[in-house]
Formats: C-alpha cells, structure tokens, sequence
C-alpha cells in the first residue's frame, strides 16, 4: 500500500559558521557565531558548543552584546524580530518584533535601550540604516515599530557599516563612496574616490571600514589590495588619508584593537596582518591560515583575536599572534565528485571537503572530525589555475581500505590520474597511504565499488571507465621477498564491445558483479569472471546499479539517462518489472531491503521507498526539495533517544508498578513486627502505588529547592551560604507525622514478668485479626509454642530507632 504523508524534515547540520563576524564574550570565555536561524555559542578553549539558542524562525543576519549588560546578547534575522538571550544558560529573555527584513544589526553604548538595524525597503538592491528604539515591557514579545531613518543607499554588508568613537558618527562605504553621519550634526559627509583605473589597473572600489576606537580615524579596505586611514573628514575639504599597501588581491576584512594601536587586515592571500601603529614598516603576519580570510573579529578585553574563513572555519588566535582554537564546519566545496559516504568505523559523514581533501563530518555533534589529505601538495589560491580534484572515494572491507581517485586535465588528450588505496592504521588511528597507481586507466573513471561480502577473504576492487574496461584490482602479499607488506594488483580486465562502463556493483554475497556498459547490463561471475548473463531494454545509458538485499537479494536494478527505472530477476534472467521514473539519487538501505530513489520532476524532487519485489511503493513524498538532489545517502541510527513529558510515576510500566506495589514478604517473626501488610487481592494496582507515593517526601514542593534549580547561576549567593538551607529543607520534621505513625516508645526490659503472658496472647489475636482484615479468605497460619518464644525475644528488644524512619 501506498503511504504518502507529510515528511518530517531534520537538519542535521552544516550551517555556515562564516556568514556573520563573530563576537566574543566580555571575559573572552565564549564566542558566539550564527550558524541558519540558530545561534551558537562555543567555548574558546574547549573549542566546543555550550548552548545553541533557537527560536529564530529565518536565517540569523546578525548578533551583538547588549551594551548595558554583558551577560545578554542581542540577535536579528530576517523573520523581522530582534530577540534578547542569556547566552550563560542559554535561555530566551524577549522579542522585539519589528516587522521588517532584518539584515544587520549594530548595539552601541551611547544609544540607550535602542539598536541600529539594516533594513530592505522597496528596491531589492536599496538598503537603509534605521534606529529601532526598543520599548521596555514585562511581557515576553513586545512589538518596536518605532523606526528612525539616519542613512540610505548603503551596501547590505555588515562590514561595511562602522561606528566611531564613542559613538559619536557612523561611517558607511558603498561602491566608491564613504559616507560619513554626524549623530550631533545630523550631518553627513560623502568622499569620493575616483572609479577609473590607474596606471597600474588598480580598482578603488570600497570593501570594509573600521573606525579607530579611541580617536576620530576610519579605515577603509580596497578591492585593490590597499587601506587607506582618513583623518580630518570632519570638514569636507582638509581631509587627508595615507596609505597601507600588502595585500595583492581585495582586503576582505578590517579590524582594530581594544586599545586602537594595531590595526588587523586579511584576505584571500590566508595572512592575518598585524599593522601597528598604523605604520606600513612595523607589521606583522600569521600565514599559512588554510583559506580566504571573511571576517574578523577582536574581544572586549582585547586579549584574543578571531577570523572567520571561507572554508566555513574559525580560528581563535591569541594577542602574540599564536592560534589557540579551531571551529570548523562543514566544508561546502563548489563540487562534491566524490558523493555521501558513510565511514563504517567512526559512522561519519565522508566527502570533498578543502581542495584535495576528504572530511569526515559528525552529524551528532555537527562539527567536522579531521581531513584527509588526498592530493599531499600545497594549493594554490588561484582562478587560473587548473587544480587537481579528488573525483571518486569509496571504502572498503568495513572500512579498513578507502580508494581514491584524483584527476588534473588541462585540455582533452593530457589527462593526469592517479588512483589511490589507504589503509587504516590502528595504532595511529588514520589512513595511510599503501598503493599508488598512475593512469589505472586511458580515460576517466566512471565508478569504483568494494566487494564487502562477509564471507569475502581477498580485498577485491573493481573501477569502470570510459575507456570501455573494467578492471579487478586484489590485495597480494608479494610485494617484497619476505613477502610481510602488501599491496593492490590488478588481476582482471574485462570489456564489452567497446562500449564505455557507466557503474558497476557487487551482489550482498559478493558472488556477482554487475558492470553496465551504456544501455547493456552484464553480470560476471566473481570467482572466474566470467560473464553470465546480459540485460538490454534499450531504454537510454544506465546512470545507477543496484541489488536488492535480503529476501530481494535476486532482484538487480537500473535507473537510465531516459527516466526509466528496471527491475530484473536474475533467477529467471528476465525484466520483472519497469517504470517511468526520472531517477537521480539511488540508495540501497544496509539494514533492509527497501531502497529510496530520488526522481526529478517539473515542480522538484520526489522520494520513492520501495521493495524490488513488489512494483508499488511503501511510501512516497512529493516535493522534499525544490532544487535538484545530487546526492543521498542512508544514515546508520545505533542508539534512540525519547524525550517525555510524563512524571516519573505515570512512565512506569505495568510490570515495574507490580513489583512497586507489591512486596510479599515471608510470614515470619519480623515481618508480622516491622513488614507492610499485604492489600486486598481485588485492589487495583494503581491505587497501592499511589497510596505508596504520598507518604514519599515531594522536593518540588520546597521552595528552596525550586530556588535552587530555576535561578541562574551567575546571580545565587556562594555554596556555603545555600548548603545548610539546603540541607534543612530535605530533613522531616517529627511534628508532621500523624499520631498512628508515630509508635509509641516502650521500655520492654522494665516491664513486669506477669503481664507478659497477657500481652502475649493479646499480641497473637491482634496478629490474627489482622491477618482476618488484609488476607480475606488466606488460610490463617497457627504459630507454635517454639513461635512463640521467639516472639518474646524480639519483644525484649528495644525498637525506639523505628521511629526515625
């Protein structure tokens, strides 16, 4: 039966960490980034996520401290609300909603309970510097529809908006302009540079402005490479600027010290450059920084540095110019050749990551495990050249071999490929590089699969091409004459009239292998090689192969270039089956026998779940993506994790309530003095249980300890003061217990020798009595005489620390 119904969607991360400049916390113990609609803040040096602060229903366009309390951090987003945190616990204090596309956001001391906001008002490329003051209120969402105009036509990039001293005026860079508003004035100052080319062919255009924080100087960064420190723009014609030039491409970023004696530039060059004293002769640099440089940013306290990278990467770097902290997050390459892998030890997400390299991303943790680095040469940051691509990886023998293809062609007959297998070292828990085969094949290599069978002794590789062959590859033990290392061979060619192989797959045994060939499906047997059968429809170039597992495991399939997706039965040799099935993505689950197909369509992407051997689908879901799915991949689940909104009593299942409710003890001596006396055989269950519950001490009644757990940490009195508080509200009181509670205290060894026997056969007719009241219809159990001595044993005992219980 078909089911289609609405599918949940789960991020499992991702976001960029580098769209926004990060802020660091006044003490410099936390950083903050934005990463989609949440908010994510980090330990400096721990380098992990404390809290992740959701609520933003669009992507976060900007955050800042609150400037009248550093404890609190102010956040925008293009859901048109500014939201109030405390980023210490993590918890939501307010809303201001404004209503408008926020694109940036700025939070200034001299502007008292009111923030500076970027905003989109009729044009699309038109964007205006407004000031939203922000009403004080006790109730949660509060709307800031108050709007103050202060500067128009200004670029939508925080970078490009500075705040001067004491915030005394706003310098904002657009194209060739800088414009410069006095708050006092209501002035403003527009310079101009000139937009023709020199004679060097430099480019004048504006791409960042700081402001100096101690006196009244603004930088500004240049598509040419150079930084211009003006001076005096506060009379529109003695103003004066001086030049800094190092970068050879655009300054992406600007930022000065705490103290405003250092001045931090960097861009696509990967250099941090320290320019002190504003002079072009004292500089310093920290190279070799992995990526392009977006954004910088400098603590309150001054003691750390952070820059934000196009490798979706930041790098916390001390006052001396040492990095001390890594944040890195999923790489996004412009392509990934290489597809979705599963990495089958650590469970992670495998795929291109930085030029040359595969990353391993944990999609628990949403942050990137380590690099691979594939290519092992320098890379160089240039448009012109040509690189060298990682194409094609696949892992092996529950992966301990991963193979790797990289390739460099710079015009049609000068191909340049190697192939690569590695090897997983346990000791130094990596891959290391065991064989290197150059030019494995004449042309590119179409797809490359490992024969993962259980029962599969020798590591088996094969690799399809263009050129019309397929190649067996084996592990062999005779690469030396003490034969002691090992090494990949190929063992088999195998060809099919010259027609060029798209894709290959092995069957779950591992006893065939399937190469397609364009339109023609071909089935080798895997021990001999030898081609067993052939399957033709003519219905367009196969594109993916897979077999069905499990109880499908006879089944083998084929997604064509013309929207036609087969099914054949390799017990009959015949085509079980066909539909017209644009399909783009084709994953076998590893746990079943479902498979999940990807088909492309005039409005989006459809998902298809279906078993090979039934032609309708078990689940179907239109439209999971309006843009085309490249690639998908089925995500191993070891362990499942509920939350509940139940008490403690209510989860307790019906067998746990049993022996809750129920203690049978054995009819002896003790119990008859200190045991719980059985209930009605024909009482519920749930009524001994709640019975039982009462007398239990309820701690979210006491009001010191609800104190204690809901007031934030940073505002509780010391340990010592709340300790003996603490402690007193666990204690019972012995003046709430009830009078039948209460046991009465006996002296039993003062008690005369002739009341004994009274007492005695008093006690034996209670315990009958009792026994008549709780057991109903039980068999009374008569005591004996020997019984009944020990009785009077116990009764000489004394019992008065009963009562503390």
């Amino acid at each position: 039966m078909v089911e289609e119904e609405g599918v949940r969607v789960v991020r499992c991360g991702g976001s960029e960490l580098n769209f926004r400049r990060a802020v660091f916390s006044a003490d410099s113990k936390y950083i903050f980034c934005v990463s989609g609609d949440f908010v994510k803040v980090y330990s400096t040096a721990t380098e992990e996520c404390v809290h992740i602060l959701q609520g933003h229903r669009n992507l976060v366009t900007g955050i800042q401290l609150n400037p009248s309390n550093h404890l609190q951090l102010y956040s925008c987003s293009f859901d048109g609300t500014i939201r109030l945190w405390d980023y210490v616990d993590g918890i939501l204090i307010k809303t201001f909603i404004v209503g408008h596309k926020l694109h940036a956001l700025f939070a200034i001391a001299r502007a008292e309970d009111s923030v500076f906001l970027t905003v989109n008002k009729g044009k699309p490329d038109v964007f205006q510097l407004v000031s939203v003051k922000l009403p004080k209120s006790s109730s949660q969402e509060i709307e800031a529809k108050e709007l103050s105009f202060v500067l128009d036509y200004i670029n939508q990039s925080p970078k490009c908006i500075a705040f001067g001293h004491e915030g005394e005026y706003v310098a904002v860079v657009r194209d060739f302009y800088l414009s410069v508003y006095f708050f006092k004035k209501k002035k403003t100052s527009r310079f101009t540079l000139s937009s023709s080319r020199n004679k060097k062919r430099a480019k004048n255009n504006f791409t960042c402005v700081a402001c100096h924080p101690k006196e009244d100087c603004i930088a500004t960064g240049h598509k040419d490479g150079k930084i211009r420190l003006w001076r005096n723009f506060d009379d529109d014609k003695k103003y004066t600027y001086t030049c800094l030039h190092w970068h050879h491409d655009m300054v992406m970023d600007l930022a000065f010290s705490v103290t405003g004696t250092s001045l931090l530039s960097g861009g696509r060059e990967s250099v941090l450059v320290e320019w002190r004293d504003a002079a072009e002769k004292n500089k310093e640099f920290l190279p070799r920084l992995g990526a392009t440089i977006e954004h910088i940013s400098v603590s309150p306290a001054g003691d750390l540095f952070c820059t934000s990278h196009s490798d979706n990467k930041i790098i916390v770097i001390h006052r001396n110019l040492e990095a001390s902290a890594v944040i890195q997050g999923l790489v996004k390459d412009s392509n990934i050749f290489t597809g979705l892998m599963i990495d089958p030890r650590t469970k992670a997400l495998v795929l291109n990551g930085k030029p040359g390299h595969l990353q391993f991303y944990s999609l628990q943790s949403d942050k990137q495990l380590y690099n691979l680095d594939i290519v092992q040469q320098e890379y160089i940051n240039d448009y012109s050249l040509i690189q060298i691509e990682l194409t094609k990886a696949a892992f092996g023998c529950y992966g301990n071999w991963l193979a790797t293809v990289e390739q460099r062609q710079e015009k049609k007959t000068e191909l340049e490929m190697q192939m690569k297998l590695w090897m997983y070292n346990k000791k130094t828990q990596g891959f290391v590089l065991n064989t290197k085969v150059n030019m494995p094949h004449e042309d590119h290599i179409t797809a490359l699969c490992f024969c993962n069978a259980e029962k599969s002794e020798n590591p088996t590789l094969v690799t399809t091409s263009k050129d019309g062959h397929f190649k067996v590859w084996i592990l062999t033990d005779d690469s030396d004459i003490y034969k002691k290392a090992v090494g990949w061979t190929c063992d088999f060619v195998g060809s099919y009239h010259k027609y060029q192989a798209t894709s290959c797959c092995f069957s779950e045994d591992g006893s065939l292998l399937a190469v397609s060939f364009e339109e023609i499906v071909t089935v080798w047997d895997s021990e001999t090689w030898e081609l067993k059968c052939t399957f033709c429809q003519r219905a367009g170039k196969i594109r993916h192969l897979c077999f069905g597992r499990l109880t499908c495991s006879k089944y083998l399939l084929g997604a064509t270039e013309n929207g036609i997706l087969c099914c054949w039965n390799l017990l009959s040799c015949a085509l079980e089956w066909s539909a017209k099935l644009n399909v783009r993505v084709m994953e076998p689950d590893p746990n079943s026998e479902n498979i999940a197909a990807v088909s492309r369509s005039s409005v989006g992407s459809d998902l298809f779940v279906f078993k090979p051997s039934e032609p309708r689908p078990l689940y179907i879901q239109k439209n999971i993506s309006r843009e085309e799915v490249q690639w998908g991949v089925f995500v191993p689940r070891d362990s499942l994790l509920t939350f509940s909104t139940k008490s403690p009593e209510e989860k307790l299942t019906p067998t746990s309530k049993q022996l809750l409710a129920e203690e049978s003890l054995p009819n002896t001596p003790f119990y008859f003095i200190l045991g719980k006396h059985r209930q009605q055989q024909h009482e519920k269950l749930n009524a001994a249980l709640e019975n039982e519950l009462i007398q239990l001490p309820l701690t979210e009644n006491i009001p010191a300890i609800s104190e204690l757990l809901h007031t934030p940490a940073h505002v509780l009195p010391s340990a010592s003061f709340l300790c003996s508080m603490f402690v007193n509200s666990l204690l019972l009181s012995k003046e709430s217990k009830s009078a039948e509670e209460t046991p009465n205290d006996v002296d039993m060894e003062e008690e005369k020798e002739s009341d004994d026997s009274d007492e005695e056969n008093d006690f034996t007719e209670k315990v009958q009595d009792t026994d008549n009241t709780d057991l109903g219809e039980d068999i009374i159990h008569q005591l004996s005489k020997s019984e009944e001595k020990e009785l009077r044993k116990f009764r000489k005992v004394d019992y008065s620390w009963i009562t503390a219980l």
